[in-house]
């Protein structure tokens, strides 16, 4: 199971900071006025494009801050209009007239966040800089404004407004529980301080960001000789020495750091000592105390957050944070985490044992170390299953992969179909866009696919959105999907390991979620669910990378054009629950990991990171010396960025929903149209405008099992 970001999900913020609420001075209701009605900047009205799609031609470094402060300025004037009116506040009026509120801001940064993230700069970073605690003080002014929130909880009071049914219900429920969790029930000096907390936490968490981008960069490790580098390809090497190139170390070699704790060319160095150098370099990227040190910023954004959950009533931070999920508290989380725990602390003893044995019998009488798993891990995968990685990856070129895979999928699930369209403008040339066609030929979506790393991209992979469909506003989805494969030499191939054709199918589940949004409103539409919900539909999607009709459709030798050897595949198949140990034990521990971060009294929070990281592993019963988490605490992006704090334990939650829900494809005839229709009615369509239990109980017709996880993660015996 591979760990994802959803960008889409992430930005929860809404924009401006030095008004304070909006009961606001003369003048500066001018200056609000002035700064959006004189905006003429590019975004000042729709993209002619095809669906509102970002035109990246006009976009310039002077646009943005312009752009998204005027956006601002629109927004706050657009909520003070609901504030003064005079009439009863009603459904329309009210929660009807803020989900209308903000479509400039919106256009403005919903790409703008996505380059930050994609493609930044030291000029797009600073703007980032600038602009999030403006966007952190008009999330609070919204939030916390006494005005406003009056006319929402009349309207959730009235008897008009408990008659509503369907979206509209969801809706009202949704926006006046929200006022309540951000504080619109606080005293008025508590509301000061909350807003104080906010700002500096918004700030920590931009800086945090960018820093971890930047360290990841330039804590690549370099190697003086090819011979170093031994045992990966020679596509490989030639990757490592450009990168060492263009970073200014000519005839030397660079490897770029993965997000993750674990980094691919572990699997293949033949130098023990190059897998220390490369290990050691990913562990200690962000905690060396050098200029790259996030371990302050971790300390100060998890004593914030315990000070808010406190000041907002909660027992702690992770209370706080799961008021709308579907496992309504930690305490649960954590249960059904620990439920794991017995039998895959027995895997990883014996796969260690195991692995042991094969250094011995490979001449190396040597004590186990996390920088030798992955290395022995695929040696014992050779032997035992003679797979080979280097085997598999001819067969899957990216675009290949993505058009006759990916794309073919979708197509016998959903009907869907896909258009090139080489006249949208990218933001990166080595991005590729599409126009996506619904099954009765009618144009659905604009998808963009952005797949390769690059040094000013963040790790890991994401779905966003750039337009958000809504009946409302009249807008169909602008979707776009970015990961981290290695990108390759130039002349060579794009050839992509099988984790990473699992990540392509993972992205493409949210990307449908985007695409069969079909939503009144745009805070239900789509991918605008609960954390443990939204992974749902990426989790299940990668189902279809192994299926026989589709996988015999995309798997072919880049040479030779062979579809990919029956005996390859069985093999692929065999090998499924190999390596458990690592491949659920890393997840998991970092889901422990930010439960326990976040269940920290604001005292206890204060406490150096890295000696409570070291004390929280300890109380998983997880073998964490050998197998740390995916992410350990100075890199961990999901928690103190993105929008996963108390939220990582998604992962694994909606793993255990996809294997359940395959389970009923495998039982009602596999991947049929007629499947795919129940698919999206059930589910994947429908946004949030029903309870997420109620979903998925329409799609399966029962509450989520965990027998097919455990089965499929070989922790527990395959059904006869």
């Amino acid at each position: 199971m591979k760990t994802r970001l959803m960008a889409a999900a992430a930005p929860l913020v809404l924009g401006a900071a030095l008004l304070g609420g909006f009961s606001v001075t003369a003048n500066a209701k001018t200056a609000e006025k002035t700064a959006a009605a004189t905006y003429t900047g590019p975004f000042a009205k729709p993209s002619t494009l095809p669906f509102h799609a970002p035109d990246f031609t006009q976009y310039k470094d002077t646009d943005w801050q312009p752009a998204i402060e005027a956006g601002i300025a629109a927004k706050r004037r657009e909520i003070r209009a609901i504030t003064v009116v005079r009439s009863v506040p009603t459904f329309e009026n009210t929660i009807v007239a803020l989900e209308r509120a903000g479509t400039l801001y919106d256009r403005a940064y919903n790409v703008f966040s996505q380059l930050t993230s994609a493609n930044t700069s030291d000029a797009l970073d600073a703007i980032d800089t600038a602009v999030s605690p403006q966007i952190s003080a008009l999330n609070d002014d919204i939030y916390l404004d006494d005005a406003l929130f009056a006319r929402v909880k009349a309207v959730h009071d009235s008897a008009r407004g408990k008659a509503l049914t369907g979206e509209d219900a969801m809706l009202l429920a949704t926006t006046y529980d929200k006022f309540v969790h951000r504080g619109a029930l606080l005293s008025a000096e508590q509301k000061v301080e909350l807003k104080a907390m906010n700002l500096e936490i918004a700030k920590l968490e931009t800086a945090f960001a960018q820093k971890l981008t930047t360290a990841t960069a330039a804590k690549a490790p370099l190697f003086d000789t090819a011979a170093q580098l031994d045992g990966l390809s020679e596509a490989e090497i030639a990757a490592a020495a450009k990168l060492a190139a263009d970073k200014g170390h000519a005839g030397k070699f660079m490897l770029a750091l993965d997000n993750t704790t674990q980094q691919a060319a572990l699997t293949s160095l033949n130098n023990r000592a190059s897998r220390k150098i490369l290990w050691d370099a990913s562990v200690n990227r962000t905690s060396g105390g050098d200029e790259y040190d996030t371990t302050a910023m971790v300390t100060q954004i998890a004593t914030l957050r315990a000070k808010k959950a406190k000041l907002l009533g909660a027992p702690d931070f992770a209370t706080y944070q799961m008021y709308d999920r579907m496992v309504k508290t930690p305490a649960k989380a954590m249960e059904f985490m620990k439920g794991f725990v017995p039998a895959l602390r027995a895997t990883q003893d014996r796969e260690a044992a195991l692995l042991e044995a094969a250094a011995k019998a490979d001449g190396q009488a040597i004590k186990l170390e996390p920088w030798d798993w992955s290395y022995y891990a695929e040696k014992v995968r050779k032997a035992k299953y003679d797979l080979d990685e280097n085997q598999i990856k001819p067969y899957f070129e990216v675009w290949r992969t993505l058009e006759d895979g990916v794309f073919y999928a979708a197509n016998q699930t959903y009907g869907l179909t896909f258009k090139r369209r080489t006249d949208l403008p990218v933001y990166h040339p080595t991005m590729r866009a599409y126009e996506v066609f619904d099954a009765d030929g009618t144009s659905l979506a604009i998808f963009y696919y952005d797949p390769f790393a690059r040094s000013n991209k963040r790790g890991g992979a994401w779905m966003n959105n750039f337009v958000e469909q809504s009946y409302l506003l009249g807008e169909k989805p602008v979707v776009s999907n970015t990961l981290n494969i290695p990108a390759p030499a130039e002349g060579q191939p794009a050839l992509v390991s099988f984790d990473n054709v699992e990540t392509m199918f993972h992205e493409f589940g949210h990307a449908l979620h985007g695409f069969f949004a079909s939503q009144k409103y745009p805070s239900l539409s789509g991918t605008n669910t609960a954390r443990d919900f939204v992974e749902f539909p990426s989790q299940f999607n990668e189902n279809f990378a192994t299926i026989p009709a589709v996988l015999n459709h995309y798997a072919k030798h880049y040479q030779t054009g062979q579809a990919i050897p029956a005996e390859l595949i069985a093999k692929i198949e065999a090998a499924k629950t190999f390596n458990q140990g690592l491949g659920l034990g890393e997840t998991l521990s970092a889901a422990m990991l930010d439960i326990q971060w976040h269940q920290l009294s604001p005292e206890e929070a204060a406490q150096p990171p890295m000696a409570f990281e070291a004390k929280a592993l300890a109380a998983t019963g997880l073998n964490t010396d050998l197998i740390p988490p995916r992410y350990k605490t100075p890199y961990f992006r999901h928690i103190w960025d993105n929008g996963y704090a108390a939220g990582y334990y998604s992962y694994i939650w909606t793993e255990m929903l996809a294997h359940d829900g395959w389970d009923w494809v495998v039982k009602h005839g596999g991947m049929t149209r007629a499947n795919g229709d129940h698919i999206r009615k059930s589910f994947l369509g429908q946004g949030h405008t029903k309870d997420f239990a109620e979903l998925y109980r329409d799609f399966t017709g029962h509450d989520p099992q965990v027998e097919p996880m455990l089965e499929a993660r070989g922790l527990a015996p395959k059904a006869q």
